[in-house]
């Protein structure tokens, strides 16, 4: 009695997807090449992939400002004397400083982050040249 030994089960490797095809949009390719990749048999056809579904973003609404940030405050009477006397946010403040700044050319040519200080400016930064970083902090002291 001769028994047949049976191979050992294997799993068929997965056909490969062929590699998306890349045409340059500078070349245009000659009619005879197309012609004749249409005219290839077709290879064993590749299981369509699964395309992962999109999430799509809420349609975003117009966003609101911050009640903090548009709240008018007083100033003191050394930044009343370089942005004006009425009271302003203080979004407002660092706008009206920059408007300052660059009408006196007090930004330093070296370095544009630097803001050399004035008179008017010495009073209310407390020092001759500070970064325009430091400089939203320092009117802190002087609104209320």
């Amino acid at each position: 009695m001769a028994t047949a030994k049976k191979a050992p089960a294997t799993k068929a490797p997965a056909p490969k997807a062929a590699p998306a095809k890349k045409l340059a949009a500078t070349k245009a390719t000659p009619v005879k090449a197309v012609a004749a990749k249409k005219a290839a048999p077709a290879k064993a056809a590749a299981p369509a992939k699964k395309v992962a579904a999109v999430k799509t973003a809420a349609p975003a609404s117009k966003r609101t400002p911050n009640a903090a940030f548009m709240k008018a405050l007083t100033l003191s009477p050394a930044l009343s004397a370089v942005v004006g006397d009425k009271p302003l946010p203080r979004t407002e403040i660092v706008k009206q400083l920059w408007v300052y700044i660059k009408a006196n050319n007090l930004q330093d040519k070296a370095d544009k982050r630097m803001i050399n200080a004035d008179k008017k400016l010495l009073a209310v930064f407390g020092k001759a040249q500070v970064s325009m970083f430091e400089m939203a902090g320092l009117i802190g002291k002087h609104v209320k």
